[in-house]
């Protein structure tokens, strides 16, 4: 039966040897894409289409606002939480024409 410490030092070899082995694939596999960008001569546009922008991110801008109070001004476009001025009274009675 192995004691803890072998355990350790073994789960610590593998850890060394995981690193080295990536370390070594990846190195290999840059050096094929470059290759290949290279031989196709492609840009990053080809590669990864959209540019910077992140997959299924949203842009989301201001929304106009809907309710209003008619004793201080303030609005709320009915998004997020209700304003403290709103708490308990009827949305419709604020509503912006």
């Amino acid at each position: 039966m192995s004691s803890l410490k072998d355990l350790l030092n073994q789960i610590e070899t593998l850890q060394n040897q995981v690193s080295e082995v990536r370390q070594k694939e990846v190195g290999e596999a840059i050096s094929k894409v470059r290759a290949l960008v290279e031989e196709y001569q492609l840009k990053a546009s080809d590669v990864f289409p959209g540019g910077k922008a992140k997959a299924g991110a949203k842009k989301t801008g201001k929304v106009a606002a809907k309710y209003r109070d008619p004793l201080t001004g303030s609005t709320w476009s009915g998004r997020g939480l209700a304003p403290k001025w709103l708490a308990g009274k009827n949305k419709a009675d604020f509503l912006i024409a």
